[in-house]
């Protein structure tokens, strides 16, 4: 189940109800300091009520306090649904089928707090419900009054087992067919019957674990989110143990009864009467607790770090307890991260950024980030923008992506395109700074071999680093090109072999691209990496590393050789000989024996043209 859209009611800012629709994958809120990105990541926290955080009397809107408003709301739409869920009786129902979804077919929850002190009011779901006064009450009737009514509607023989309650319920709406429904908020404690109380707490069991770092949170190695990995894995070596543990709590405690029992005995030439009254046992099982901090190089705690050291180290153990919450399950999990950029060197800023895209490529992974540095907000999506603004009365709104918005938003955050292009005459947008190191390489490797009449150079082509095909900078980047009469083309990896829903996301770039007219180049293979020569390697490092087409060659490598991944075609590609690249890229179709990587610069060369 994921989190489809949040709606904000009288809330802070937000004083008229405003829809935030939330990225399948990562959602970036963007825009100025002080227009309402942070109340939304609140809001999330305050709904799925984490700990720490609740509202308050000071979250209603100040303007709609004054014109009578006594409730606020934040309301969450979920989608991908389960096609099926045990509510009640271990029988398979749906939520479609308990007609507990909205009109649009997502599963909506509302939740209401009251304005003089932020109190949670009530709990509902907005759904479209049966209309008749009888049929809208089947999910509070206990077992008795649905077998009653059953009986008055002459169902009886249509429920396979009378034992359970959602058969009765689907009976008695089947003799009703055509039911008409409405909008309804169902109240999930007055809605549902006491008899099935299960029916709310198996509905909350399908929502995401959410989770919410904020920029001007405490770093220390005392915080809460600090302790809880660790000692989670305290927990999980205990069970590991728990049979040794167990034999050396019970060798314990019958030595100590030994002297207990021993002292009894004393006791009893002394005191008689005093002894009989007098049992041996534990007051409590014995306490197994640790202490945990991170010590770095000479011994130095992370308390003891720069702050943003400590912000790193902490944003990676609030992702290990996010992920605590959801091991053995398919929940989603959903990480809001507020100015992830806070305390953060500008090269961490851009690791941290794509570490997050990457996580959020992964399944049941939801990242939502707010941020007004342009770097980053290149990085992001351009699907994934939320570009938040403000309204003539000074009431903020957001804006989904489009031509207009996206360039308003690039404006007021500066986002600007990569340079080079004004000695273009055409131009290969690419995702990383490896990526042009391999082209270039290539292309230049394959003229001194004589295998091909020009290279980059020769011929005014340049690959330009975008972080990364749709997203904000590459949307700028495209647009100038398109604005200067550049021709322009994407070359990317494949991912063949790697994360499926990776390969999903750049087959659908592929088919942006290729529907504006321009071409779309991906490897045959994985990654760049794969293209490496494991001679070569041996000759620079002495080591034999083997890899396959379609394995992570780069992270294979780089553990070999003792780098970091990103690093390896730096280090090795500018070695590699014109005879080297066409082998590696060799390939057979209908019998003739081709070099991928010759054809591709040989396109690439003839692209300004």
């Amino acid at each position: 189940m994921r989190l489809k859209s949040a709606k904000l009611t009288h809330f802070r800012g937000y004083r008229d109800t405003t829809v935030i629709p939330i990225d399948e994958a990562m959602t970036g809120i963007v825009g100025r300091n002080d227009y309402g990105k942070s109340t939304i990541l609140e809001a999330l926290s305050i709904f799925f009520e984490t700990e720490g955080v609740k509202a308050d009397k000071n979250d209603i809107n100040c303007f709609s306090l004054l014109e009578g408003a006594e409730q606020f709301e934040i309301a969450c739409e979920f989608d991908e649904l389960p096609e099926a869920i045990v509510l009640d009786d271990n029988a398979e129902t749906s939520l479609s089928q308990e007609y507990l979804l909205n009109a649009e077919g997502a599963l909506e929850i509302v939740k209401t707090f009251k304005a003089t002190s932020g109190k949670l009011e009530r709990t509902a779901i907005r759904c479209q419900h049966p209309s008749d006064q009888v049929l809208s009450t089947l999910l509070s009737l206990k077992m008795p009054e649905l077998k009653k009514l059953g009986e008055q509607r002459g169902v009886v023989d249509a429920v396979a087992d009378k034992r359970v309650a959602s058969l009765w319920r689907q009976a008695i709406r089947n003799s009703a067919a055509p039911m008409a429904v409405q909008e309804t908020l169902l109240d999930v404690e007055k809605g549902l019957s006491t008899d099935s109380k299960s029916i709310w707490g198996k509905v909350q069991e399908l929502l995401p674990t959410f989770a919410l770092f904020k920029a001007d949170r405490e770093s220390s190695d005392g915080d809460t989110e600090a302790k809880n990995p660790l000692q989670q894995a305290v927990k999980e070596a205990q069970t590991a143990l728990q049979a040794q543990i167990n034999a050396l709590e019970q060798q314990v405690e019958a030595s100590v009864l030994d002297v207990a029992s021993r002292t009894l005995e004393k006791l009893r030439e002394m005191a008689p009467e005093l002894a009989s009254e007098l049992t041996p046992r534990f007051k409590e099982k014995p306490k197994w607790t640790f202490s945990f901090t991170l010590d770095g190089e000479n011994g130095i705690p992370i308390n003891k770090r720069g702050s943003g050291v400590r912000r790193l180290i902490l944003l990676n153990f609030f992702r290990a307890e996010a992920e605590k919450a959801v091991v053995g399950s398919q929940r989603n999990v959903i990480y809001a991260i507020e100015e992830p950029e806070t305390s953060q060197h500008p090269n961490y800023q851009m690791m941290l950024m794509r570490a997050l895209l990457t996580l959020a490529n992964q399944p049941n992974r939801q990242i939502i980030v707010t941020t007004h540095v342009p770097a980053l907000a290149g990085l992001m999506p351009t699907e994934g923008i939320r570009y938040v603004s403000k309204d003539q009365r000074g009431i903020p709104i957001v804006k989904m992506p489009h031509a207009d918005v996206l360039k308003e938003a690039a404006e007021s955050l500066g986002v600007l395109p990569e340079t080079g292009m004004e000695r273009a005459k055409g131009v290969v947008l690419v995702e990383g700074k490896s990526d042009v190191t391999f082209l270039r390489h290539t292309a230049r490797a394959l003229k001194e071999a004589g295998h091909l009449e020009s290279n980059f150079e020769d011929v005014g082509i340049v690959p330009i680093l975008i972080g990364g095909c749709g997203s904000v900078k590459h949307w700028v980047t495209l647009n100038l090109a398109e604005d200067l009469g550049l021709p322009w083309c994407v070359f990317l990896d494949s991912d063949i072999g790697g994360d499926p829903s990776q390969v999903k996301s750049i087959k659908k770039r592929q088919q942006e691209v290729e529907l504006k007219g321009r071409a779309f180049y991906s490897t045959r293979k994985r990654e760049i990496e794969n293209y490496l020569c494991p001679d070569l390697i041996f000759a620079e490092a002495g080591l034999h590393v083997a890899f396959t087409d379609t394995c992570d060659a780069k992270k294979i490598i780089g553990n070999a050789v003792g780098m970091k991944p990103d690093d390896v075609i730096d280090k090795f590609w500018p070695r590699m000989t014109a005879e080297q690249i066409i082998q590696r890229s060799l390939y057979e179709e209908e019998g003739n024996e081709r070099s991928e990587l010759k054809e591709l610069v040989a396109q690439l060369t003839v692209l300004a043209n």
